[in-house]
């Protein structure tokens, strides 16, 4: 059906850049925002109403591990952008590494390009990479439409995808500032002093050896590198990916105000769990850097209010249940990584309504910023005439407990099973086709690739 309208007495539109919530009925045509009407509206063509469920712009989450081709047996396409649209997300970006080859030269960009026919069940961008050994691919890399590109300033796990160094980065940042493409950054310098810190089944042994310092040194630096581009007349976008540490919350915020193109993102485990509630031996809450106590947790719902925090995404990083040893309880063996894509919305949503926060807040940190920040912002993000016809319905009063049996992922485990959350995805829309209802997948996949200068 290419011609249709949705209506609900709640829907999150754009109003001139801002989101408002109201009763309205969104014509869909030819997969766009054709217009929004006043509620009640008589439309020549079929109207679906959804009463009092909220209405919202498709989520954009640009942080997302799939690792396919090379790693399937983690996670795929056709999974991960299942776990996506089950959870309202309508455009996702997948990140360069724990795939084979790592996404570092046009024709490993290629051959992800070539894996992802008839998989995608919502849209789907790309970052590429910067390691020391591709700088001179860079251009060509970005013209063949990654979005941007991401670099690591630790061991990544991944021996491919090694980290840059300030000189590596300087060669780099005048590439990225001529293609206008955001440089982000895994935030953690390895100080030292902690390798003697023994990993033991007690997630506070982990948390000691990865400790705040080393993300704060790193923002630090990429502080300084922002710095320095911007004297050289390029001032290249400088991106923090999922900030744990509150300790780095000022450095950010003095950045912003120097008229440095700096942001920075977190993600719901370090805005949803305290590390002082992470049971021993529990390897599904391992992620780098570190899930920190309570009172951090606090620091960064602070910073997500006061805008030092741009936006809130995933980090998806599954792997295969053996990698994260679950069974042995081993932390320091465990992969890294959170495996909770479709489920962002209602673990954000459960806190953040107890904080004042309303689903337009949301809209703005997990759709419209995201969007905009990936460059998408032109047909993501908002409900809008133009725009892509992608939208999430969400009930926002029910209330239940998280299952493994709900995973869409492709192994079914997260750290959030058992958790009570409020709020739940019912429906997904991308590009106007109906692609998730009640938690059945509808008709095929219908998500493409989203290339920059192609969109």
């Amino acid at each position: 059906m290419s011609h249709f309208a949705l209506q609900s007495n709640n829907v999150i539109v754009d109003n001139n850049g801002d989101g408002e919530m109201i009763a309205a009925c969104v014509e869909i045509k030819d997969q766009l925002t054709y217009a929004i009407h006043p509620h009640g509206q008589v439309l020549s063509c079929p109207v679906q109403d959804f009463g009092d469920k909220v209405i919202m712009p498709g989520l954009v989450d640009s942080h997302v591990h799939i690792n396919e081709p090379g790693r399937t047996e983690w996670e795929g396409f056709n999974t991960a952008t299942q776990a996506a649209a089950a959870g309202g997300i309508t455009a996702l970006v997948d990140m360069p590494l724990n795939c084979i080859p790592v996404t570092t030269t046009k024709a490993a960009f290629q051959e992800k390009l070539d894996s992802v026919d008839d998989k995608l069940w919502v849209d789907c961008g790309f970052w590429g990479g910067v390691i020391p050994q591709n700088i001179d691919d860079l251009d060509e890399l970005l013209n063949a439409g990654v979005l941007g590109v991401k670099s690591f300033l630790i061991d990544s796990g991944i021996a491919e995808f090694p980290p840059v160094a300030a000189k590596d980065m300087r060669a780099a940042m005048p590439i990225l500032a001529k293609h206008d493409v955001p440089y982000l950054i895994h935030a953690e310098l390895d100080c030292g002093s902690f390798n003697d810190v023994v990993i033991t089944k007690e997630y506070n042994s982990f948390l000691e050896s990865r400790p705040k310092s080393w993300e704060n040194d790193a923002i630090s630096l990429m502080v300084d590198m922002a710095r320095e581009s911007k004297e050289q007349g390029d001032n290249c976008k400088v991106h923090i990916v999922h900030l744990s540490s509150d300790e780095a919350l000022t450095t950010i915020a003095q950045a912003k105000s120097k008229g440095l193109r700096f942001t920075a993102e977190t993600c719901p485990h370090y805005l949803t769990i305290a590390s002082e509630n992470i049971p021993d031996g529990k390897t599904l809450f391992k992620c780098c850097p570190p899930i920190r106590e309570n009172k951090n947790r606090e620091h960064l719902w602070q910073a997500v209010t006061d805008g030092r925090l741009d936006f809130i995404v995933s980090d998806h990083s599954p792997c295969t249940p053996e990698l994260k040893h679950i069974d042995t309880g081993d932390i320091e063996k465990a992969w890294g990584g959170i495996s909770a894509l479709q489920f962002g919305l209602p673990l954000i949503w459960t806190e953040a309504k107890e904080r004042g926060f309303t689903l337009v807040d949301l809209a703005r940190l997990m759709s419209s910023e995201t969007a905009k920040f990936a460059g998408l912002d032109s047909v993501k993000g908002k409900i809008a005439v133009g725009h892509h016809a992608d939208f999430l319905v969400f009930d926002p009063e029910v209330s239940y407990t998280i299952t493994n049996e709900m995973i869409k992922h492709r192994h079914h485990i997260t750290p959030y099973a058992g958790r009570k959350v409020t709020g739940q995805v019912e429906h997904t829309f991308v590009r106007g086709h109906h692609v998730y209802q009640l938690d059945e997948f509808i008709n095929a996949p219908k998500g493409r690739p989203l290339l920059k200068g192609k969109l």
